[in-house]
């Protein structure tokens, strides 16, 4: 089972692993776009106007320009600890025991404007590029990854469970992942949940990569999600509903 993730604006700052390192990260027939992105951002940060300006940052934010000035050189943390906000801080991985976290690391995978798709365990920096960001010179980052990064996606043979947010599905389109809708039914007709969304699927994630038997179809994962008070409903052969009242 692949758990596909949303990453998150905000990063943890930091780290103890050694600079990035592309052939450490999974998926190594990403790197030619990761590298051409990397390239680019650490050109654009010499230039602090023109980030903010490509990156939708105020005058308030040149550090977050000076992180992509440092990708190759700050240190790295895994990814799944890189990223925080509300998803992150729901899912908890700090608080997960040694055996839980061998199994989140084999099932969690995180969507990067960055780095088009990695692991939780894989050592990235901290940065800043958002998936509708459009950078000079190389544009915006559909066109870039779409072509590698569905290919790198439909080989996947894991059951793919797809919590990206709609900015990052647009990157690439996963044809045979489960997708996850969460939704309100407490007024009688189902809604779709914005507010409190991420930390919906932050449980759901939880529940998924800890479990201590992995799904292998869609009855597992609503079987996992109804034991950690979860309720999941098949609305078609690859859509789910997370409902809440």
């Amino acid at each position: 089972m692949l758990l596909l993730l949303p990453p998150s604006e905000t990063k943890a700052p930091g780290g103890d692993g050694a600079p990035l390192d592309p052939d450490a990260l999974s998926f190594p027939e990403l790197n030619a776009v990761r590298e051409r992105l990397v390239s680019a951002l650490v050109t654009l940060a010499a230039d602090v106007p023109a980030s903010q300006a490509a990156l939708g940052l105020s005058e308030r934010q040149t550090d977050e320009v000076a992180l992509n000035g440092e990708l190759r050189t700050s240190p790295t943390l895994p990814a799944v600890e890189r990223y925080t906000g509300v998803l992150y801080d729901t899912l908890g991985v700090a608080g997960f025991r040694r055996a839980q976290r061998a199994r989140a690391d084999e099932r969690l995978a995180v969507a990067s404007a960055l780095f088009g798709v990695v692991r939780a365990a894989d050592p990235i920096p901290a940065y800043r590029l958002s998936g509708g960001s459009s950078l000079p010179g190389l544009g915006g980052l559909r066109p870039l990854w779409r072509g590698p990064l569905e290919k790198t996606l439909s080989t996947v043979d894991d059951l793919v469970i797809d919590l990206r947010s709609g900015t990052y599905a647009n990157l690439a389109a996963v044809p045979h992942a489960i997708t996850v809708r969460v939704v309100s039914d407490g007024t009688g007709k189902r809604t779709t949940v914005s507010h409190f969304n991420k930390a919906h699927k932050g449980r759901l994630a939880a529940a998924l990569a800890t479990a201590a038997r992995e799904p292998s179809t869609v009855r597992g994962i609503v079987s996992i999600a109804a034991k950690a008070g979860l309720r999941l409903e098949q609305t078609d052969p690859h859509a789910l509903d997370l409902v809440i009242n």
